[in-house]
């Protein structure tokens, strides 16, 4: 068998030794033209580096919440308390797709707060007003809000070796539900003592503005409103950033703190809890204001033929020119998120340790 092979070897080599120098040539130039087509059209693997600039990354943070509105310390915009500051936690996605822009999708949860008698200083002229209002309010912000960063370093390389740092501005829109809620007073505006007394209520149930006798605005729990803002993002480490951000939440509601329309006739309700969470003046501590004895006050005759006495522009519908205010109806109510987050780029560990 041996013997066969090695004489089969020995003919064919002698065969192309005994060829013609053109065959043999020509047979040589065709060999090289199919390989140079081949070369011709090979690509290449697709490298996966490419794909290095866009990723995305899961996030957690710690946040602070604060309310602008008719609860305010000052009739003011810019106006807010700064004790009444109130954490809130939130969970966010991330897409990257470009050097410069990213995608952020977050659901965060927190609260609100507002107090008259806490922030209103009742010697000042421009707050005396809101502190003898008295009213109060917290209220639990549950969001949900989608947004467009635009980083201003651009960042050209892979996710690994991204920018150290970079400040950025962002803008979206989110959707948000909300409750306004006020503890209920000791006693009714006849001294009647309340038997749940300093229980915390759902103050649209109760129509403070006559919501519910057909008067004011009904506002709904579920509102839109558009974030915008800026931050700061840090690198830490391949997979991990740190970023700061201070974002503001402008709504399309006045209600936050179920104060943005006028006191209502308190006699067109029977109701003494409506009464009294609607009109708060008799809790005030008025002596310091001297609103009391400037204004003089007013008697309503209850349905059932008690009275009840109020400040005149505290309490009742507008009679003799006297405004009855309870909340201003211009400016929409804001609250701001400062953010703290952390972020964890996923999907690159595994890719990063194949190609090692």
């Amino acid at each position: 068998m041996l013997t066969g092979r090695l004489c089969f070897l020995i003919a064919a080599i002698v065969l192309v030794a005994s060829l013609p120098e053109d065959a043999y040539s020509q047979m040589n130039r065709r060999m090289i033209k199919k390989n140079n087509k081949r070369i011709s059209h090979f690509r290449g693997k697709k490298s996966h580096f490419g794909k290095e600039k866009i990723y995305n990354s899961i996030g957690i943070s710690l946040n602070a919440l604060n309310y602008y509105g008719d609860l305010s310390p000052l009739p003011n915009r810019l106006s807010t308390d700064i004790g009444f500051t109130r954490p809130a936690i939130g969970f966010s996605f991330t897409h990257r797709f470009g050097p410069r822009y990213q995608i952020i999708g977050a659901f965060t949860y927190g609260g609100i707060r507002g107090s008259d008698a806490e922030s209103a200083d009742p010697k000042d002229d421009k707050s005396k007003h809101r502190y003898v209002r008295n009213l109060s309010f917290r209220n639990r912000i549950k969001e949900l809000s989608i947004v467009g960063n635009l980083d201003l370093f651009e960042n050209q390389s892979t996710y690994i070796s991204r920018v150290a740092w970079t400040p950025y501005v962002y803008l979206g829109v989110a959707v948000f539900h909300h409750n306004p809620q006020a503890k209920v007073p000791s006693t009714d505006l006849n001294d009647q003592t309340f038997s749940n007394a300093g229980e915390w209520v759902n103050l649209k149930d109760y129509g403070t503005e006559g919501q519910n006798i057909g008067l004011g605005h009904k506002y709904k729990l579920i509102q839109i409103s558009i974030p915008f803002g800026l931050g700061v993002r840090f690198r830490i480490n391949e997979v991990m950033d740190f970023s700061s951000e201070i974002g503001f939440r402008y709504t399309f509601t006045d209600y936050l703190d179920d104060v943005g329309g006028n006191y209502f006739d308190l006699t067109k309700t029977a109701d003494k809890l409506t009464q009294s969470l609607s009109y708060r003046s008799n809790e005030a501590d008025l002596t310091s204001s001297q609103i009391d004895e400037q204004n003089g006050t007013f008697t309503y005759t209850n349905l059932n033929g008690s009275s009840v006495s109020v400040i005149n522009g505290f309490g009742h519908e507008n009679t003799n020119g006297i405004p009855n205010i309870r909340g201003g109806q211009k400016d929409k109510d804001i609250y701001t998120v400062t953010t703290f987050r952390l972020t964890y780029i996923i999907g690159k560990t595994f890719h990063r340790a194949k190609f090692r």
